[in-house]
């Protein structure tokens, strides 16, 4: 981990090449490839690829695993170690998120804009610039090899200000994301955690075999050792599981952080198993994905914060535009006061709040301790496409 962060489900890509872009797929249809206007990079670097239940004995073990009583008392991820930053899965007050235009998505209720889309989207990697940016209150240095201030402005700047439409709301409006945003519960098999239930948050999303939720690296793998009883719940809504709980079969994220869990890169993905005879997205829909987008876009980003004050009951909602993160990392940052349990959650580009439909092109990432009301999430280049185009691949059985 960063010495000067706390995790709270990131990831951020390096530079970016050209974009392309996929079209977005009904709530319910398949996505096949269909529509696609692709003009992307080369994927990445290939992704970790890890065995989850796997076999029909072990999909019903995981879901026999998670009664209501565990579901209720697993916890945000606290994050190792020490510094200024924290997990958004940590279980304190939230900061920022950030989105991104441009590049490539990938089907969904929501249209698209120049680029690649098939999944994600990314960002550009570079280096910090002297001064502070618009959006970054007094007293935080634009260096990020600075301390910590020991104050900082509570209020953004105007530029900030004007683009925060909502730092944490419950979603009460329904639609797409009502059914494809979901909580994501497991068990961590390593470090000072291990043994504990936690909980995340993650999206359907439109894939070729109908079947794949994004989430966060740190969702997915923590203290160099993967999850175990990994499933999605869709809807989930005050302990219900209206479509259900889904086991993974296969867990997947970034060549960066599975080796060194370098936070620019907090991508992943989760392959989960059929229920019933039906795939994820034949149930509960998918959204589209962007990758390689243009910075600096409207954003809305959704999770389940079950941090103070949140419980992870509700689905929770923020929106604004984002910026750079110039202090210590290449992700982008949102106005949001989401907490712990909402790391992996969606970062949307035209969402409807009408059909509750978008582009996915980032994730809940972390905060930094100095500033919980900004969210940052990683920018989806080549590398977080590449997870996802490795997972719409995987085979079911």
């Amino acid at each position: 981990m960063h010495p000067r962060a706390r995790r709270l489900a990131v990831l951020a890509v390096p530079a970016l090449a050209a974009a392309g872009a996929m079209l977005p797929a009904a709530h319910g249809a398949a996505a096949t490839g269909t529509g696609t206007v692709t003009r992307s990079a080369a994927a990445g670097p290939r992704p970790a690829v890890h065995e989850a239940a796997d076999t029909a004995t072990e999909q019903r073990t995981v879901k026999k695993f998670w009664t209501v009583a565990r579901m209720e008392t697993a916890k945000p991820l606290d994050a190792p170690g020490a510094g200024d930053r924290h997990f958004a899965a940590a279980g304190s007050t939230g900061g920022s998120t950030g989105g991104s235009t441009g590049g490539s998505t990938t089907g969904s209720t929501g249209g698209s804009t120049g680029g690649s889309t098939t999944g994600s989207t990314g960002g550009s990697a570079r280096s910090a610039p002297a001064e502070v940016p618009a959006g970054v209150p007094a007293g935080v240095s634009a260096d990020a090899s600075a301390a910590r201030p020991a104050t900082v402005a509570p209020s953004l700047t105007a530029a900030a200000r004007v683009s925060s439409l909502t730092s944490g709301s419950s979603w009460t409006a329904g639609g797409t994301v009502a059914k494809t945003t979901g909580r994501v519960f497991f068990t961590v098999t390593a470090g000072s955690d291990a043994g504990r239930n936690a909980s995340c948050s993650g999206t359907a999303v439109t894939s070729a075999n109908k079947s794949v939720v994004i989430t966060a690296g740190h969702c997915v793998k923590l203290n160099g050792a993967f999850h175990a009883n990994w499933v999605f719940v869709p809807g989930y809504d005050q302990g219900d599981r209206p479509d259900g709980t889904w086991p993974a079969i296969t867990l997947l994220t970034t060549a960066q952080w599975n080796s060194s869990e370098n936070m620019n890169y907090d991508v992943a993905a989760a392959v989960v198993a059929p229920q019933g005879g039906k795939s994820l997205t034949d149930v509960v829909g998918g959204q589209g994905v962007a990758f390689n987008q243009p910075r600096g876009r409207q954003t809305y980003a959704f999770g389940y914060p079950a941090g103070g004050p949140y419980d992870g009951s509700k689905l929770v909602y923020c929106s604004g535009r984002t910026f750079d993160d110039y202090l210590s990392s290449q992700d982008q940052g949102l106005s949001c006061g989401m907490t712990g349990g909402a790391s992996g959650g969606p970062w949307f580009l035209n969402f409807s709040e009408r059909t509750g439909g978008g582009l996915l092109n980032s994730v809940n990432s972390f905060k930094y301790n100095f500033a919980s009301y900004w969210m940052f999430g990683p920018y989806f280049g080549p590398e977080a496409e590449a997870v996802y185009n490795t997972a719409q691949k995987a085979a079911l059985a």
